[in-house]
């Protein structure tokens, strides 16, 4: 069965940092790539961050560059683990957070929510 799980996020005061991971589990091959995307509401949602699983090749929206690094496992299983470390969080990061595992397909997480607010 496939799975992509996060866990991490939640309060913080802005200038704070989180780490949110998420693994995924299940595919008859591993992921191409794994992404982190966040929502707002009443705005489209937005690619945070990406990784490819191979070569780690990761690109990154305009608003989050320099702040938030997205890191992967080093293995060549099946499972994969995706890593954002969110740093100099300000209020406009405030949003459910979402991953997700590309094959031919996405595959997506249940989200978690973050807050920045003092």
């Amino acid at each position: 069965q496939i799975q992509v799980v996060e866990s991490g996020g939640g309060l913080v005061q802005p200038g704070g940092s989180l780490t949110l991971s998420c693994t995924a589990s299940g595919f008859p091959v591993r992921p191409y790539s794994m992404n982190w995307y966040r929502q707002v509401p009443g705005k489209e949602r937005e690619l945070v961050a990406s990784i490819t699983l191979i070569r780690g090749t990761t690109n990154y929206a305009d608003s989050v560059k320099g702040r938030f690094t997205i890191t992967k496992d080093n293995g060549y299983t099946k499972v994969a683990t995706a890593t954002l470390q969110m740093n100099s969080l300000n209020t406009d990061d405030t949003g459910v957070y979402t991953c997700s595992a590309r094959t031919t397909n996405e595959y997506w997480g249940q989200g978690t929510q973050v807050t920045v607010s003092s």
